[in-house]
């Protein structure tokens, strides 16, 4: 009898301890468990590693990695593809599986333990929480978004002090299709306004409340949702260039020349010169320099899916985090139904956001603050 775990879709600077904490703990009860390089798609190509044949030293130094040590797949699987995966679990005698991902991946576990039970395979299977774009129902913030939101933080306020320097306009695109939050974390580093998906995007409103924060500050800083969206729903960038899709059908806003469509935008309604713009882009998801509360929590939702496991109490689950405090910062962990967390997308709650300044609330700051970690001080003349 194994475990076996795998980790899905975009990679984080936490990813891995998620990873380790898991693993660990299947050590410490005497369980086998082994990893399948590149997700879903590794196990049906049956491309495992036996990561309880590691040492702990080894383990905790790949905790301390950034990026998905076993690779990642975007595979959205169907009925059929998670049959082969139910196939190769019967045939390695896998009785538990761990999937380390979004809402996607939660949805992955359920519909294999469907087909185990249609086939009276008995085992269990556990979603391990991850997404930088901190949009999985159930949770108050996600493994993987603390940290994203700490390396948004730092670059926007790396840029307001290269603005205060040599004033303009500057807009930083941030991820985020639907969910704001990653956008909103550039309101910690200085940005002016911010602009997120959750709310419809209008450019002429845009033009005329980047010009009037000119005309307020002699500069403007505007961290900016990816997928912002006009009142037909659709991504403002394709009202500018041709689209793809990608293997979920969702329109490929990565690489996308956003923040240059925006600025020539601004340069043409503003009439001011200095527009510059930064997509940040992929380092956002990885970058080695972890939140302290996003490390510590991505070890102990790992540790809880085995532990859950193990106790023999629920047969599937997703663990989630939810926040007690704000002052003193506390959490709890607890498993849900797999049901309430599958393809379903959390939004920036209203309260956190004021659509009139396009600027954080005094509560969506008091959220953020306690998951980014301290931040640098700025000192001014």
């Amino acid at each position: 009898m194994k475990l076996l775990i795998a980790q899905g879709g975009g990679p984080t600077a936490v990813i891995n301890q998620s990873l380790v904490g898991a693993v660990l703990e299947a050590k410490k009860n005497g369980l086998e468990i082994i990893g399948s390089r590149y997700g879903i798609q590794g196990i049906v190509e049956e491309d495992f590693v036996e990561l309880h044949r590691l040492d702990d030293e080894k383990l905790n130094r790949i905790a301390e990695t950034p990026g998905s040590v076993l690779f990642s797949t975007r595979d959205k699987p169907n009925q059929e593809y998670c049959t082969n995966i139910l196939n190769i679990f019967q045939k390695h005698d896998i009785k538990g599986f761990f999937y380390i991902g979004g809402n996607d991946s939660s949805e992955t576990i359920r519909i294999v333990l469907e087909a185990a039970k249609a086939s009276q395979y008995d085992m269990k299977g556990f979603h391990i929480p991850k997404t930088v774009d901190n949009d999985l129902v159930e949770n108050d913030h996600t493994p993987g978004f603390p940290s994203a939101a700490r390396f948004v933080a730092k670059a926007m306020m790396g840029l307001e002090r290269d603005n205060a320097a040599l004033p303009g306009i500057h807009i930083a695109i941030i991820m985020g299709r639907h969910a704001g939050f990653l956008t909103a974390a550039g309101a910690l580093g200085g940005a002016h306004r911010v602009y997120i998906p959750e709310q419809v995007f209008d450019l002429d409103h845009f033009a005329r409340e980047v010009k009037e924060t000119y005309e307020e500050h002699g500069r403007a800083i505007l961290s900016i949702s990816e997928g912002i969206s006009g009142a037909d729903g659709n991504p403002i960038i394709t009202q500018f260039v041709k689209n793809e899709v990608d293997a979920h059908g969702n329109i490929q806003l990565s690489g996308l020349p956003l923040g240059n469509v925006l600025a020539d935008f601004l340069k043409e309604k503003t009439g001011i010169s200095r527009v510059r713009q930064d997509t940040f882009g992929y380092p956002q998801r990885s970058y080695p320099d972890p939140s302290p509360v996003d490390s510590r929590e991505a070890r102990q939702v790992g540790e809880q899916a085995v532990q859950l496991y193990t106790e023999d109490q629920l047969q599937s689950a997703s663990i989630t985090i939810k926040r007690v405090s704000n002052s003193p910062y506390e959490i709890r962990i607890e498993p849900v139904e797999l049901e309430k967390v599958a393809n379903k997308t959390r939004h920036l709650p209203e309260e956190y956001y004021d659509s009139e300044k396009k600027q954080l609330t005094q509560a969506g700051l008091d959220y953020l603050m306690p998951l980014v970690g301290e931040l640098p001080s700025i000192e001014t003349i």
